[in-house]
């Protein structure tokens, strides 16, 4: 049985309750709605697998330093969640899209900043020769995926942001804080992913 068919077997209904935005609760929705994003959720195909994921550079307008899952916003030329899913991994850190094997879409979570992001998961074959996009991304790196299903490692956090104390998952691996959207996201397929 490939990895692929393996994730497909054992994505079921939740285990427990599903985040769709930090646990302060939902954001409310913009006065112009959600603004549709979406994100891979690479797993790479090793007898222990690993999910792919990349250091931001601490530059950028939003979410400077953050650690985040590869993606962006759905462009009208994307062919939905999958498509932009897929272009933004090619141009943050060049994964070929005709690489990545897609196993499911997963729940939206909806972001403090606006954001309905569909999480895209994906098989990709391991080491592949990578490249960190200069403007966007100053690292990609693996984490183990028995480590990120592990409830054990689902910390909690919290920050002021526009006033409210903001309250949420994070994950500590090495020296990388995996946190925000990108943990809740993480959380949510541990809810649905049973592992090994």
């Amino acid at each position: 049985m490939t990895l692929a068919q393996r994730l497909r077997e054992r994505l079921g209904a939740p285990a427990g309750p599903l985040l769709i935005g930090d646990l302060n609760g939902e954001a409310p929705m913009p006065d112009t709605g959600w603004r549709q994003a979406a994100v891979l959720i690479a797993v790479t195909d090793r007898t222990e697998p690993g999910v792919l994921l990349t250091q931001r550079t601490g530059d950028l307008r939003t979410h400077a330093g953050q650690v985040a899952f590869p993606g962006g916003s759905i462009d009208p030329t994307d062919d939905g969640a999958t498509g932009a899913a897929l272009r933004e991994a090619w141009e943050e850190i060049a994964l070929p899209p005709e690489r990545a094997e897609v196993v499911a879409t997963l729940d939206r979570y909806h972001t403090v900043t606006g954001f309905e992001v569909t999480p895209v998961l994906a098989v990709v074959p391991p080491d592949l020769p990578l490249i960190a996009a200069p403007l966007e991304v100053d690292a990609i790196f693996e984490v183990p995926l028995a480590f990120l299903l592990d409830a054990a490692n689902h910390g909690r956090g919290s920050r002021w942001f526009e006033g409210h104390e903001r309250h949420y998952y994070e994950l500590l691996f090495a020296e990388r804080r995996i946190w925000g959207a990108t943990a809740a996201m993480i959380v949510n397929l541990a809810q649905r992913l049973t592992w090994p």
